[in-house]
């Protein structure tokens, strides 16, 4: 006879619970202190627990086996309890003024003594997270094409910083990096605004973060005719990405991949040493970079995960957040609305041309 009870599916809490229960058991530890806003971001699904970018998170949460406890100030738990927790979820507050009462010994296992562990716990990213992922990725990409059709030559670099921002704060995200270089800067490989204006064409960069996730995402507009040099060098860092896109499949080691990127600046008419001048990217997901990939990160592929390479070279540069899935890499922040060009049977951002 066949069942038909239904098989309840585990949620995301669930399931990233049971990985930290197992990190515990190998670890031989009974409990677990989670501080920074990369693991609180992932745990808490996405909660908000800051209130300065700039600064530590307001909140800290124990893992054990008999289940789990944030630990805050009493004038932050009303907001946390209210618009940010996980339903359920206990809460031990302090006085404003006080230090968070956090277990030490032998037995507790501190963030910064399992970084690694805690990284590869975090892929592959989960259903949930994943769609929420997909969602901001949309978004931004969106607003970036938007911002940038309407952006004109006698801008400032911080007249298009500003609007690139409001618009991500528009749609409910924090904008982590933002970065404009115009034409006098376009060699400046994390060109901060400045007052100088764009001129004949710009490069934007945004990093910009929701339910705790990160999407990463660079775009270049010329206004006018776009040069024979202009042209060239975005169709040679496309090529220099192919081979970072390419490799990045299950079951291959990430200092691989960037290995395999890194040589292919010299095929493409760069500087064989042009990687020594810029990172390159590397797993995207809760924190900008998770790990950013150099020729140490030995942690295996897997699918699920999300990845952000970021090629640049002679003024050019190329940057979207993809997710690797069963079937193929899924570029998260394409917008439809941006031109594109075929690489290697992929569509690639092109050059976004303004009369």
């Amino acid at each position: 006879m066949t069942s038909t009870t239904p098989v309840r599916t585990r949620t995301d809490r669930e399931l990233k619970r049971e990985r930290l229960l197992g990190l515990l058991d190998r670890r031989g530890a009974d409990r677990l202190v989670l501080t920074t806003a990369t693991s609180l971001g992932w745990y808490l699904d996405g909660a908000r627990t800051h209130v300065s970018l700039a600064a530590p998170p307001i909140a800290a949460v124990i893992v054990d086996r008999d289940g789990e406890e944030l630990v805050t100030t009493g004038n932050e738990s009303e907001r946390l309890i209210a618009e940010e927790l996980p339903a359920g979820m206990a809460v031990r507050t302090v006085p404003w003024h006080a230090a968070l009462p956090l277990p030490a010994g032998s037995r507790t296992l501190q963030e910064e003594d399992a970084l690694d562990d805690l990284r590869r716990l975090r892929a592959p990213l989960l259903p949930a997270e994943t769609a929420r992922f997909r969602a901001l990725a949309a978004d931004a990409a969106r607003m970036i094409t938007g911002v940038l059709a309407a952006a004109r030559p006698e801008q400032t670099e911080t007249e298009l910083a500003a609007a690139i921002s409001a618009g991500i704060v528009t749609a409910a995200a924090e904008p982590l990096v933002v970065l404009v270089g115009g034409e006098s800067r376009q060699f400046v490989r994390h060109p901060l605004p400045t007052a100088a204006q764009l001129g004949r064409r710009a490069l934007v960069v945004l990093c910009a973060r929701r339910h705790g996730l990160i999407v990463n995402v660079s775009r270049s507009v010329v206004f006018g005719t776009p040069t024979a040099a202009d042209i060239d060098g975005h169709e040679r860092i496309l090529a220099v990405e192919a081979a970072f896109l390419d490799a990045t499949v299950p079951g291959a080691v990430l200092s691989e991949v960037f290995a395999t990127g890194c040589a292919a600046y010299g095929r493409n008419g760069f500087d064989a040493e042009e990687w020594q001048r810029h990172h390159q990217g590397g797993v995207a997901g809760y924190a900008g970079r998770d790990p950013r990939a150099s020729d140490g990160t030995d942690d295996v592929i897997v699918a699920g995960q999300a990845f952000s390479w970021n090629p640049t070279g002679d003024g050019a540069k190329v940057e979207d957040t993809v997710l690797l899935t069963d079937s193929g890499l899924e570029m998260l922040t394409a917008d439809p609305a941006w031109p594109t060009r075929d690489v290697g049977g992929r569509r690639r951002p092109d050059l976004l041309t303004i009369a």
